[in-house]
């Protein structure tokens, strides 16, 4: 009964994460996501391309999807299983989900905000502490793959340096996972770490550059 209990909350987590929101959010602002700017669907390219209301909406969805997997799935009396082990499934199926989504033909976002999410539900200190290393690298150079990139390996280091605290102490099984993430995200990144290596990457207009018309 355990086996099927997991098979369906993957099944649960992987169809949840692989709903589409940019594209959802883009067909509202009467946009296909993927024939404008990188033609990713993830909250970067909606915030890119359909402006800061897009993109955050997209943004604040994405996690929520992860969050809901992981967090929230497991606590249907439905499931057998300890739930830490039933969310980290659901949770890595979202994350699958909203980067090879089943409903645009597998093709999806790269992952980060949906594995926020995750880890939100997860392991939330660890998560706060990567979130502040992407706010900070993200408004100090507009480049969003750059901050994904430090927050993915920021994540595992908080993880571990809170292990040493007791009250802080994030599951062992949960700090592989943020292990794991690491190699994943990048991969998911890995034309944005050629434009970053050849100085081509791009960046978004912070807020005070477009009242000062700068950038």
């Amino acid at each position: 009964m355990g086996v099927i209990s997991y098979a369906f909350i993957v099944a649960a987590g992987y169809l949840l994460g692989g709903i589409p929101t940019a594209f959802l959010i883009g067909r509202l602002w009467g946009v296909d996501i993927r024939r404008v700017g990188s033609g990713n669907v993830g909250a970067t390219n909606a915030l890119r391309t359909l402006g800061w209301k897009a993109g955050i909406t997209v943004m604040a969805l994405d996690v929520a999807k992860g969050y809901l997997a992981a967090g929230l799935l497991p606590l249907l009396p439905v499931w057998e299983g300890e739930r830490v082990y039933l969310g980290m499934a659901a949770g890595v199926a979202a994350i699958l989900g909203h980067v090879f989504t089943p409903y645009l033909r597998f093709r999806g976002g790269k992952g980060v905000a949906a594995a926020a999410g995750v880890l939100a539900a997860l392991a939330p200190l660890p998560t706060a502490i990567a979130a502040g290393a992407f706010a900070l690298v993200a408004f100090g150079t507009g480049i969003v793959s750059l901050a994904s990139l430090t927050a993915a390996v920021a994540l595992p280091v908080a993880a571990f340096l809170l292990d040493r605290t007791a009250a802080y102490a994030v599951h062992p099984a949960v700090r592989a996972v943020t292990v794991g993430l690491v190699p994943f995200i990048f991969y998911t990144h890995r034309q944005n770490i050629r434009r970053l290596i050849a100085g081509k990457e791009n960046r978004f207009r912070r807020p005070w550059e477009r009242r000062s018309g700068r950038g």
